[in-house]
């Protein structure tokens, strides 16, 4: 059965650097970025991002994120698959959960979602999840 969970990104570090100039004025990055997850999914948040700025107020990211965290009570850790843009005022994009990344109770985790976040260092999120029950000895 499909859940919805929602909640909010903080960021507590960010270290971004570039390794490239393209074009006039673009250049390419790659940001580390640790933070905290609150509401439905609670946890710690590694992620590595590699943007593409067109210009200063223009990037287009790809990246990873390993949460570790709890999801519905169920405690363990999974990587988010995270594409999004960024037009100066705000970043969104999408999340999509990593096949076989769930660990812990969260193994067998699939789903995906949205994020919002206008500059700062908040974000908005929301994942449509489902959580396969991970067999116990006893059931196997």
């Amino acid at each position: 059965m499909t859940k919805t969970a929602k909640g909010t990104f903080e960021v507590t570090d960010w270290d971004e650097k570039p390794f490239a100039q393209i074009g006039s004025g673009g250049k390419l990055t790659k940001a580390t970025v640790k933070g905290k997850l609150a509401g439905d999914i609670t946890g710690d948040v590694h992620t590595e991002w590699l943007m593409c700025y067109a210009s200063e107020n223009d990037a287009t990211y790809v990246g990873f994120q390993k949460i570790d965290g709890t999801i519905d009570g169920k405690r363990g850790s999974f990587v988010i698959e995270n594409d999004g843009i960024f037009d100066g005022k705000k970043a969104r994009g999408n999340w999509s959960v990593m096949p076989g990344s769930g660990s812990g109770e969260l193994a067998g985790l699939i789903g995906e979602g949205t994020f919002d976040s206008p500059k700062g260092t908040k974000a908005s999120f929301t994942l449509d999840y489902d959580l396969d029950e991970v067999p116990t000895k006893a059931s196997r």
